[in-house]
């Protein structure tokens, strides 16, 4: 056997963005994709829950063949080593329905390469097998639509920060851009707050959790929000407070 048909018979790792959370945003092409695959893998807690499983609900009715799953158990720690031991094992597990010639569809919240767990296992798999990419609608895309509010317009900057960066990236963000998105807000909103508070952005500021789904919460005046840790999946939105219209 040559290494042609070797190659011919290595199925696809294909990174699917399933969107922020509304199930009506995930893409025809990505519908197409996990409906045909026959190897579908997400992330997973401890219980076997997915977010993003539960995102592409709807893309798995009517499905009429049986597809293997390969959840991706994710402990929920800081300790990174502990999450490279999990990508680690989905890695072993995934290269091992493509060496069977199987097509394995990773979900991924948003988009796969941004923030996105996908990139984690694209740099483990890249290398040995094709590797395609269905980009998804963004947290941010769907901030700025939940808001109504545009994220940027005529010659304004824009800026996109985790609530991960120091605090002086942070306030360097808020003072040097017009615009700026700060992602995972989580454990670092208190933090955020007094960033914003620092840079008199604070009215500039409007804050977002779970964008598209059942829970999804708005806050238009951070000023009032609560001074502790928020959910992973929120985010903060700053943009002028006046802007030209010219």
């Amino acid at each position: 056997m040559n290494g042609m048909d070797t190659e011919e018979k290595q199925g696809r790792f294909i990174g699917v963005g399933v969107g922020p959370g509304d199930p009506e945003l995930i893409t025809l092409k990505a519908l197409r994709l996990i409906q045909s695959a026959d190897v579908i893998s997400y992330l997973a807690n401890a219980e076997g829950g997915s977010q993003a499983k539960s995102i592409a609900c709807e893309a798995f009715v009517g499905v009429a063949h049986k597809q293997h799953e390969i959840a991706i158990v994710m402990p929920m720690s800081t300790d990174r080593q502990l999450a490279n031991d999990a990508y680690d094992r989905g890695a072993t597990a995934i290269a091992h329905e493509l060496s069977q010639g199987k097509d394995v569809v990773f979900l991924c919240e948003g988009d796969p390469l941004f923030f996105g767990s996908f990139a984690y296992l694209l740099e483990r798999l890249e290398g040995r097998f094709t590797c395609q990419v269905v980009p998804g609608v963004s947290s941010i895309n769907a901030a700025s639509s939940a808001l109504n509010h545009p994220l940027t317009v005529l010659k304004e900057s824009l800026a996109v920060v985790s609530g991960r960066h120091s605090p002086e990236q942070i306030d360097n963000a808020l003072e040097q851009h017009d615009s700026v998105v700060i992602m995972k807000a989580g454990r670092a909103r208190p933090r955020i707050l007094m960033a914003l508070r620092k840079t008199n952005r604070l009215q500039d500021a409007k804050y977002l959790e779970y964008i598209g789904r059942d829970n999804e919460r708005i806050v238009h005046d951070v000023s009032t929000l609560e001074n502790g840790a928020g959910p992973y999946f929120s985010l903060f939105v700053v943009t002028k407070s006046e802007r030209g219209t010219r």
